[in-house]
C-alpha cells in the first residue's frame, strides 16, 4: 500500500538541503566569542568568572569545530577540492586552531586571530563557489 505513495526518486543535490543552509560566518561568530572571552578574562581576577569563562570558551571552540565540519564534509564537493588544492589543509588547520592546542586549550588571542583568518580564507573560498 505505502509504495503506492512512496516511490524511490533519485535525486542530486550539491548540498544536504538546497544551498543556502551552510556559511563559514556561522564558525566566525563564535570565533568572535572566543576572542571577546580571551579578552575579558586577561582583565578579570575572579576565579568564578575565570571557570565560567573556560567552559564558554571550550564550548564555542567546539561550536567552531563543528560549523567547519560540516562546511567541510557537507557543503564542498570533489570539484571544489579540485579547483582549490589547499581547501583540506585550511580546514584541518582552521580546525587545529579550534582545538585542544589552540582555542579550546589556550588563552591565547593570537590563536584566536589565527584562527579568525583561517575562517576567512575559507570564507573567500565559499564566497567564490556560491557565485560560481
Amino acid at each position: 500500500m505505502l509504495s503506492r505513495h512512496f516511490r524511490p526518486t533519485e535525486v542530486s543535490a550539491h548540498c544536504d538541503l538546497p544551498c543556502g543552509v551552510y556559511d563559514p560566518a556561522q564558525a566566525r561568530i563564535e570565533a568572535e566569542s572566543i576572542k571577546a572571552i580571551i579578552a575579558k578574562v586577561a582583565d578579570n581576577n575572579d576565579p568564578d568568572f575565570r571557570t565560567r569563562a573556560v567552559l564558554i570558551k571550550e564550548q564555542r571552540s567546539e561550536l567552531v569545530k563543528h560549523h567547519l565540519w560540516v562546511l567541510w564534509t557537507d557543503y564542498f564537493k570533489a570539484p571544489h577540492f579540485e579547483k582549490y588544492p589547499d581547501l583540506h589543509t585550511l580546514f584541518n588547520e582552521a580546525t587545529k586552531l579550534a582545538g585542544a592546542s589552540g582555542t579550546k586549550g589556550e588563552f591565547d588571542a593570537a590563536k584566536a586571530d589565527e584562527l579568525l583568518a583561517k575562517i576567512d580564507q575559507i570564507d573567500k573560498i565559499f564566497k567564490e563557489t556560491k557565485a560560481a
